[in-house]
């Protein structure tokens, strides 16, 4: 059996071949410089917790003692974690083992993994396309083989979204069911950490034991539970949606419409198609959310305690949602966008609950296009609607996981899978029957 310290040493001679110093991936942003001791002390336990042999890599929005929470950023870039996140205390507390800290889209601002300050992710299926954002470096990781498992921030589809583009599974749990103390968050309303693995069975045990209530945040809930040794239990008499399109949305490519709409129908599962009023609102009412509550929480990064000033250090796209904040916070603009913004995330919340009494779980597309070619110049509107179909679920509050459904044009392309809030379980085993066909 391989320990903890050999399946390191593997790890980190592929980082070393094919990461290390920017080359090719560009997935990791720091080693732990510990790991080696930590493994061996890892191995020397005669009674080991549920992750002892996992190697853990960790997004740069994660607290994790004495390594750098950068975000990603030149205004963090030497901010050093004097303490871990509740997810990490869980993490070591089950003998997980942190290898590193992950690239990211600076400060959680992205789609494609372009942003980061320390230049782009590069997909490990083709180091020419994006990996999707903004947990690039997480994602790609787990992808190349850099770990077992990776924690990700996902927001409006920042887990889900790589997770497609890189051909794994990524999960983004119910809001408020695992703690996000010790998070940098780019939206205190809608951010949820969450795992990213080859399988769903990994993932499904890194989510039993980061998941939870937690005293020390004020949005943390307990209900539901976990049990990753349960997820092959099969659910019976289900009721599957998958969601219907305006055949008129050029956003949503046909081909992969119609890839996962087959794959929903390989089992014997009851199927029907449904639409959900105001989706077509999602974007719209997630950006200005985004926008006000990344400006608020900026302001402590004005170079006395933490690091640079942000405004002194940051790109552009991080700029621009300063900047759109700044703007739509003014008193001027007092509940004209915002509180809105607010109005419709709560009738999207009500229309889901609705659309749950008849139906188990909601497929779709988790992105709605191929991932561009790295450096490819578009669209900002074109670059915020790969997380069309992704927002909703962080609208409404709901569970939601990415699962690889196959490749076009040799790209992997991920199902989107949808439960009602702490309905994890359900979902594990609806994605796990999936995984298997």
């Amino acid at each position: 059996m391989t320990s903890t310290l050999q399946k390191l040493q593997q790890y980190l001679k592929e980082i070393e071949k094919n990461d290390k110093n920017g080359k090719k991936i560009n997935a990791f942003l720091q080693l732990n410089p510990d790991a080696e001791k930590e493994a061996r002390t890892i191995d020397a336990k005669k009674s080991k917790g549920n992750l002892a042999g996992k190697i853990i890599a960790v997004k740069a929005n994660i607290n994790v003692l004495g390594l750098n929470a950068s975000c990603a950023s030149k205004a963090l870039e030497n901010y050093k974690s004097t303490y871990d996140a509740d997810v990490i205390k869980k993490i070591k507390n089950e003998d997980g083992l942190i290898i590193g800290i992950t690239n990211m889209d600076e400060f959680a601002c992205g789609g494609s993994g372009e942003t980061s300050a320390f230049g782009p992710t590069r997909n490990p299926q083709d180091i020419n396309l994006i990996p999707g954002g903004s947990s690039s470096g997480s994602a790609a990781a787990v992808a190349a083989g850099f770990c077992d498992i990776a924690l990700g921030s996902d927001t409006g589809g920042s887990i889900r979204n790589p997770a497609s583009h890189c051909g794994v599974v990524g999960i983004k749990p119910t809001y408020g069911s695992v703690s996000r103390n010790g998070l940098i968050d780019l939206s205190m309303s809608l951010d949820q950490i969450g795992p990213i693995a080859r399988n769903v069975s990994d993932a499904a045990l890194l989510l039993e034991v980061i998941y939870g209530k937690n005293e020390n945040d004020a949005i943390s809930e307990g209900e539901g539970k976990i049990n990753s040794n349960e997820i092959d239990k099969i659910p019976k008499n289900l009721n599957i949606g998958i969601l219907d399109f305006k055949s008129s949305d050029k956003r949503i490519d046909e081909l992969i419409s119609k890839k996962i709409e087959a794959a929903a129908k390989k089992h014997k599962w009851k199927t029907k198609k449904i639409s959900i009023s105001h989706i077509d609102l999602a974007i719209e009412t997630y950006y200005p959310l985004v926008y006000v509550e990344f400006f608020s929480g900026t302001r402590r990064f004005d170079g006395r305690k933490y690091g640079k000033k942000i405004e002194d250090s940051a790109g552009a796209e991080v700029l621009r949602r300063i900047l759109g904040g700044s703007e739509i916070s003014k008193a001027e603009h007092h509940g004209r966008y915002y509180n809105k913004s607010l109005a419709v995330k709560k009738i999207i919340e009500s229309e889901m609950k609705k659309i749950f009494k008849g139906v188990d779980c909601i497929i779709s597309p988790t992105v709605p296009r191929i991932p561009h070619k790295i450096g490819e110049k578009i669209s900002v509107e074109e670059m915020y609607s790969y997380d069309m179909l992704t927002i909703p679920a962080n609208l409404a509050g709901n569970c939601a996981l990415s699962i690889p459904s196959g490749e076009i044009q040799g790209v992997p392309v991920g199902m989107q899978i949808m439960c009602d809030k702490f309905q994890e379980m359900k979902m594990l085993q609806i994605a796990n029957c999936f995984e298997r066909v």
